[in-house]
């Protein structure tokens, strides 16, 4: 049978991003935070978030209490600090934190959501955060490091580095570690938009990246 060539087929324009957040329409935010050129992808949740400057969010990402930092990559179906249960309870359900759902009670359990809420999780700046991965609470992320795709992260990752399995582990580091520790120091996520766009080409050659900006 003859085939049809098809080039294209409803593929939107990539936004141009700003200083306020993008949001996709499906996605489902409540009491965030976002910086400049900030993106949100299709059907993500967030909730009690900060979105730093210039990091994104793919499709079908469920986060909570989360600070993410500067130039975060983060790609579709991550979950990031997932809901404990007290398993030092009688038992797993949460009809003991959440009576109003089963009426036995006038009020929900506010202090144990309050607890949730301070297992923040903290994503550092000009990190990467795989396809699929789970990041548990209370975890930090380090500068400049690596989740691998399907990883369940459950202890602080050191910055630049390079992590992935279940539970994860050391996979490698990004660079030897004076190259991170200089690149770390040269902090420039924190260089203004003007400064980002005149030194775009830069960012493509460590070496003469590091001898220039270093401290």
């Amino acid at each position: 049978m003859p085939y049809t060539d098809i080039a294209a087929h409803n593929l939107a324009p990539a936004p141009r991003l700003g200083l306020a957040p993008t949001l996709a329409p499906t996605a489902s935010v409540r009491n965030c935070r976002f910086g400049r050129y900030t993106e949100v992808g299709d059907l993500v949740q967030m909730t009690q978030c900060l979105l730093d400057d210039y990091s994104y969010v793919q499709p079908y990402c469920d986060l909570m209490s989360t600070d993410i930092g500067k130039f975060a990559n983060i790609a579709s179906m991550v979950r990031i600090n997932p809901g404990f249960h007290p398993m030092d309870y009688p038992t797993l359900h949460h009809f003991t934190y959440r009576p109003t759902k089963y009426d036995m009670a006038e009020q929900d359990d506010a202090a144990f959501f309050e607890w949730r809420k301070r297992q923040r999780v903290v994503i550092g700046h000009d990190t990467w955060i795989g396809h699929g991965a789970v990041i548990m609470p209370g975890v930090h992320i380090g500068n400049g490091a690596v989740v691998g795709s399907n990883s369940v992260v459950t202890k602080d990752v050191p910055p630049y580095t390079i992590v992935g399995g279940v539970a994860a582990k050391v996979i490698r580091q990004r660079f030897p570690r004076a190259i991170s520790q200089a690149l770390e120091a040269t902090a420039w996520w924190d260089w203004d938009h003007d400064t980002l766009t005149e030194r775009l080409p830069e960012f493509k050659n460590l070496r003469g990246f590091l001898a220039k900006y270093a401290p």
